[in-house]
């Protein structure tokens, strides 16, 4: 940049949190930003494309977007107009395709009832196994709907998905899925709920489109961070591979996506169909549904949760929360460093979750700036009375 050397920022990382970062600190401040991603693409794993056939879909599965934070839609409307979308699942339990999460549909199709909600609280209320207190993701469902309607929706899918039973799991896991007693057949309840019309690609072109944003991809950042002036970093990577792993490497579970075009107009009935009971897999998402692109055929990804691979899912244990805590500790020790995100803090964020971390970073952030311009303005008064 003419007359300005370096950067005042390097940002690791070109998903949520090092996009919103770069541009806040590029646009409120002024500030000169590198991100660096050691991926051929921007947007982490909330990156879409077309395939070989022109069908949109998500490399990295099914990014839904829904949020109760107005501040947050509010934000990223900057950079996208919306498609309204509510996410509807269903889940193949013995021979059916039923609503998930549980509700008055799913009991009364499942055996062949004709409850009332008030008739279903009470057949909850008959089936529950009460547990006090509530720890690990078994207790809070079985202490909801019983052990039968645990064993049928959530012990095999959350077995696949963790390679953990639920009873070893904390309870945030199966706390995500709530359980209606109505007929609100929508994955999510939120305020907000839809899609980036072009796609979330695009919305990261136009958050990153900025003269004072540089944009360096299939680049690990520990090739150039000794080699590139840079004042203050944005680390939004695992944090235990920050710290080279010295007090352990901490557990993630990942995925391998099985994607596939078929020539044909639709293949399922609904976005998702969960798979807790059969086959390796966990899910099939059809993109078509996600993002209303018309085309004549159709594209769907096949999730196969995985050991090793890339980080995704932060395992939710009472240990692996302790060993984070040290990584914790020794993040907060350094004052040149900022930790932002899923894999940085070790939390299983939803997007809309990130965007808010890395909203509430940048106002430390420019907090901070603005306590450093009045620490030099008053040093500059100063010198001025002491000539």
């Amino acid at each position: 940049m003419p007359g300005r050397r370096g950067f005042d920022y390097l940002i690791v990382g070109a998903g949520f949190a090092g996009s919103v970062l770069a541009e806040r600190l590029a646009r409120v401040l002024n500030q000169r930003v590198l991100v660096i991603d050691k991926r051929p693409h921007i947007g982490g794993n909330a990156y879409d494309r077309h395939d070989d056939a022109g069908v949109l879909i998500h490399p990295y599965g099914p990014h839904i977007f829904h949020t109760n934070s107005e501040s947050v839609f509010d934000y990223l409307s900057q950079f996208t107009d919306w498609r309204p979308y509510q996410h509807h699942v269903l889940a193949s339990v013995d021979g059916q395709l039923l609503p998930i999460p549980i509700n008055l549909d799913t009991v009364n199709r499942l055996y062949g009832l004709n409850l009332t909600s008030f008739e279903l609280e009470k057949f909850f209320a008959s089936v529950a196994e009460k547990v006090d207190p509530v720890k690990t993701s078994e207790d809070v469902v079985v202490n909801k709907v019983g052990r039968e309607l645990y064993n049928k929706f959530f012990r095999g899918y959350t077995r696949k998905q963790w390679g953990l039973d639920p009873s070893e799991l904390d309870a945030s896991v199966t706390a995500r899925v709530p359980t209606r007693t109505n007929r609100d057949g929508r994955y999510f309840t939120d305020s907000f709920q839809a899609m980036p019309l072009h796609g979330y690609t695009r919305m990261f072109e136009k958050m990153l489109d900025h003269p004072n944003i540089h944009v360096m991809l299939n680049t690990d950042y520990r090739d150039v961070v000794d080699l590139l002036p840079w004042q203050h970093m944005v680390y939004t990577g695992p944090i235990d591979a920050f710290f080279h792993f010295k007090h352990g490497k901490l557990p993630y579970r990942s995925l391998e996506f099985r994607h596939v075009n078929l020539k044909q107009d639709r293949f399922q009935q609904v976005g998702t169909v969960n798979y807790p009971n059969d086959y390796g897999y966990t899910r099939i998402s059809e993109f078509k549904h996600i993002t209303g692109q018309e085309h004549p055929t159709t594209s769907v990804v096949y999730e196969y949760p995985r050991a090793d691979g890339d980080p995704y899912y932060p395992v939710p244990k009472a240990e692996n929360a302790a060993l984070y805590r040290k990584y914790e500790a020794e993040a907060d020790a350094m004052a040149n460093v900022t930790f932002v995100g899923r894999l940085a803090t070790y939390k299983y964020y939803n997007m809309d979750q990130v965007v808010a971390q890395a909203l509430t970073a940048f106002k430390r952030l420019q907090e901070r700036h603005a306590a450093a311009e009045a620490e030099q303005a008053l040093h500059a008064v100063q010198h001025a009375r002491g000539a």
